[in-house]
């Protein structure tokens, strides 16, 4: 093999549960050049393992810790990882990212990616210390939240390893169950319950290890430029008061998504919303680790540590339940964290549940819009699986093939993954992101929202010309997840694809120009398609729920987007790609 490029280790670290085995598979520079690490690298290594056929929570499915050329380096927001595998939610692939120092400490162990299959014989935590690896029982952390989880492995095992848990409900397997680190979570998809499948309540990592940089001088002085342009007006409202303060804007644009997406304005919006909030309760602000921008804003919660809110976890436990009860929110918002459930979806799955409730379609009479202590209560059942949880643990789509009645016309999700806080009539561009998202409706892996809130396109009735737009801005996630970077950045950059080249050679040494890394892009949007082909991927799939389709948004008649539309804006997005 040839020698591994600088910000790289050129290998992979891949553990079988099942067998008690490991070993180190080399990864060579062509492919790390083509797919980089991250998202990128993730799919490369699940389409090696040949297992997209198989049931996400099957033993032999594998899940993927993959880190990324920048991680280690001065660049600022580069601590970050990504996890890998087949969702248990949507049977399609997922990757969830989150930033801290697990993704250091995993790059320190000697390796690039840590492939984990099979299933230990009992609940166990896997070790990593430095490339050495063992598991040890952690029977007595059953049922143990995530931040219990990891204070208790940190006095156990020392407090220089990173630990990344799962929750009950990750034990449990809660389909859209969360694995955490440091109040961090990789959230979306479900990847705690594949993790909990394979009897793991968490993963410990500790080492010494650190690649070189090509260029060490260059990349020290490139990264105090971006450290000073990352405090700019481009990143402004993440310190002010995070994404958060999206809440009350998408308010005002009729685009707030409220009760299971009936509306797009919500009565109580005000008293949920950041600047509200910071008038009753302490605040403190915080950043994740090398990074710059400091966007985490954490309220205090009667005794408790305090709550990080985002504008995702507001309006999912918020508006989407018709709740305007601050503390009660931001109480949903913390037992979420605490049990490892994504919010975006348990908020999606309850709201979903108490519009079947009201039309009688689900025997379930105290779940109804507007009660928080009924929001609360199904969160626990989520968690622990019992009563009617145990059906909302599988997702508004399973959920509603199980209810009948058509409910899955208004269960809000696309191939099984909960719609985040975008209302897709008024927004008609990120609809089209939403339909043919990989991982099903995400606002991460499409940004084409903004496309939506620029004078490209008229929102409420877009046209064909919206499609390359979509696709730039999926192209351009592609990558930022793959280096990996932080998306709150992605504004501070003058020309990204130029500067993510200098990045990456400054780095690695390589001789890479932006057009290069454009046609990384859409290798690696290409390689997420691939997968999903492979696991049963349809183009009937590419669509969003009848109730989106076949009404108009209530107190916005012009907000209304037909099948007939969505389907032109697809199959001509489908024809850009190639596909």
């Amino acid at each position: 093999m040839a020698p591994s490029p600088f910000g790289y280790h050129g290998h992979c670290l891949r553990v079988d549960l099942s067998r008690g085995t490991s070993e180190r598979t080399p990864l060579p520079e062509r492919v790390l050049r083509q797919f980089l690490g991250g998202s990128g690298l993730g799919a490369w290594l699940l389409l090696e393992e040949g297992c997209a056929g198989a049931d996400a929570l099957a033993p032999e499915a594998p899940l993927a810790f993959v880190f990324s050329p920048l991680v280690g380096s001065p660049l600022t927001t580069s601590a970050k990882f990504a996890v890998v595998s087949k969702s248990p939610l949507t049977d399609r692939i997922n990757d969830s990212l989150a930033s801290s120092g697990f993704a250091i400490a995993g790059k320190r162990c000697g390796c690039d990616a840590i492939v984990v299959a099979g299933r230990a014989p009992e609940l166990s935590t896997l070790i990593i210390d430095d490339g050495r690896i063992r598991l040890e029982r952690a029977v007595d952390l059953r049922g143990a939240t995530c931040g219990e989880a990891e204070r208790a492995l940190k006095a156990r095992l020392g407090a220089d390893y990173q630990v990344a848990s799962i929750g009950p409900a990750g034990e449990r397997g809660v389909r859209y169950a969360t694995i955490s680190h440091d109040g961090r979570h990789a959230g979306r998809g479900g990847s705690g319950a594949v993790l909990g499948a394979k009897n793991l309540k968490a993963v410990a990592l500790r080492g010494t290890q650190r690649p070189a940089w090509a260029h060490p001088h260059e990349l020290a002085e490139y990264s105090k430029a971006l450290s000073k342009r990352s405090f700019g007006p481009a990143t402004a409202k993440y310190r002010e008061l995070g994404t958060a303060s999206n809440l009350l804007a998408f308010n005002r644009l009729g685009v707030l998504p409220t009760r299971n997406f009936q509306t797009g304005t919500f009565e109580g919006a005000s008293a949920i919303s950041p600047e509200e909030i910071r008038q009753t309760r302490s605040r403190t602000r915080a950043s994740c680790v090398t990074c710059t921008i400091g966007c985490e804003h954490i309220y205090a919660l009667g005794d408790d540590e305090g709550v990080r809110i985002e504008y995702e976890s507001l309006f999912a436990l918020g508006s989407l339940c018709g709740v305007a009860e601050a503390d009660v929110v931001l109480r949903a918002s913390r037992l979420c964290d605490e049990l490892g459930i994504d919010t975006i979806s348990a908020g999606g799955t309850i709201a979903f549940a108490m519009e079947c409730a009201e039309r009688g379609w689900l025997d379930a009479p105290w779940l109804r819009f507007e009660s928080g202590r009924a929001m609360l209560r199904a969160i626990e059942l989520i968690a622990r699986r019992e009563g009617i949880g145990n059906l909302l643990a599988e997702g508004s789509r399973r959920a509603a093939d199980a209810i009948g009645h058509g409910s899955r016309a208004i269960a809000p999700q696309v191939k099984g993954l909960e719609i985040p806080g975008y209302e897709p009539r008024a927004l008609q561009t990120m609809a089209l992101g939403f339909a043919v998202g990989a991982r099903g409706a995400d606002h991460n892996r499409s940004g084409a929202y903004e496309v939506d809130f620029s004078e490209k396109v008229d929102r409420r009735r877009v046209t064909v010309d919206a499609v390359r737009y979509a696709i730039e801005t999926e192209d351009r996630a592609a990558i930022m997840d793959s280096l990996i970077l932080c998306k709150f950045l992605r504004g501070v950059f003058g020309d990204f694809y130029a500067e993510s080249a200098e990045m990456l050679r400054l780095v690695t040494g390589w001789d890479v120009a932006a057009a290069e890394l454009r046609e990384t892009a859409r290798r690696i949007v290409g390689a997420k398609r691939r997968f999903n082909a492979f696991a049963g991927w349809t183009p009937e799939e590419d669509t969003l729920p009848d109730r989106f389709l076949e009404t108009a948004l209530e107190g916005d008649p012009a907000a209304a987007l037909s099948r007939e539309r969505l389907e032109t804006l697809v199959a001509e997005y489908h024809r850009q790609r190639g596909w």
